[in-house]
């Protein structure tokens, strides 16, 4: 099987277009066509419907193409390890964080592995866990570190739990709640602000909310990027939904104080290193991935040590 001619047959999947798929696979239109023609005539079915305007595959190029989207993943995997074991450097490596990984691992994390590995290039994306997937399916990025609790159950992904972390409200200094116990619907009425909520997380806010039957927690403010959602709790009157690893420092500095919310579920953020099952990892992403499951842990014991997360 001509693995060059599968990849134009998936090309072609992916743009319902020929002309835009010969020109994705760098060959003329007409070569294009022969190499898709050739394919079909190889495996003696029909791949795809060619009625005016419209490109689409037949069940037999359904078939087909599961298949050939697993061979070229294989192929691409198996040029890549050995191009690894030709070179025996680290390499450079990309991954994703989301939200609150990115506030309370990255820092410690990029700052040990840049000291001890100058030479080596990262690329580091920051997103929600969605978009995050979709980066790791199209091989964009080696793995991410996201909470997981919603990720769909698929046997190609390798999943590897790390420590929770802790979340509760908070508040700037001199809010109207600060320094008193009030209860989740006297936070929720000045609007919450927080990353993307896992669908287990804004179930447990609804029942405490006793929101009737229909309706669900809503946030007032939610944005993947942390720090722009830290910095508006810090100049209005919203609350904060954090973990207590990601507001550290303000909280240490005053300038956050965590509220005392009667009625308010346990929270925490679920996180995990996502990989892709029969992909192997650069070693250099493998070392990343260590060093992000070893500062996971010590901000955990640390965490647990600490008077005011005793309280």
């Amino acid at each position: 099987m001509d693995l060059r001619r599968l990849s134009h047959v998936v090309a072609l999947a992916d743009t319902l277009h020929f002309a835009r798929a010969a020109e994705q696979v760098h060959l003329s239109q007409p070569a294009f066509s022969r190499s898709i023609q050739a394919v079909e005539n190889d495996l003696g079915v029909r791949l795809f419907e060619r009625d005016v305007g419209d490109i689409r595959p037949t069940p037999a190029g359904e078939f087909v193409l599961e298949r050939a989207r697993r061979l070229l993943f294989e192929a691409r995997c198996m040029q890549r390890d050995v191009d690894l074991y030709l070179d025996n450097q680290l390499g450079d490596t990309a991954f994703g964080v989301g939200p609150f990984p990115a506030a309370t691992l990255m820092p410690r994390v990029l700052s040990e592995l840049r000291r001890l590995h100058p030479q080596v290039a990262l690329r580091v994306e920051e997103s929600n866990w969605v978009l995050l997937l979709e980066r790791l399916r199209a091989e964009d990025i080696e793995f991410f570190v996201a909470d997981v609790r919603d990720l769909p159950d698929d046997a190609a992904l390798d999943i590897r739990p790390l420590p929770a972390q802790v979340a509760r409200f908070f508040v700037r200094a001199g809010h109207p709640l600060a320094g008193a116990s009030c209860t989740i619907k006297d936070a929720w009425a000045y609007g919450v602000a927080a990353v993307k909520a896992p669908r287990a997380v804004t179930a447990a806010l609804t029942r405490a909310l006793k929101l009737p039957a229909g309706q669900e927690a809503v946030l007032a403010l939610e944005c993947d990027d942390f720090a722009v959602i830290r910095a508006v709790t810090l100049s209005t009157d919203m609350v904060l939904g954090a973990t207590e690893a990601a507001v550290e420092a303000q909280v240490a500095s005053g300038e956050l104080v965590p509220l005392e919310v009667e009625g308010l579920p346990t929270l925490h953020a679920g996180m995990g290193i996502v990989s892709l099952r029969n992909r192997t990892p650069s070693p250099m992403a493998m070392k990343a991935m260590r060093c992000i499951e070893r500062v996971a842990g010590e901000i955990r014991g640390e965490r647990q040590a600490s008077p005011q997360s005793a309280g």
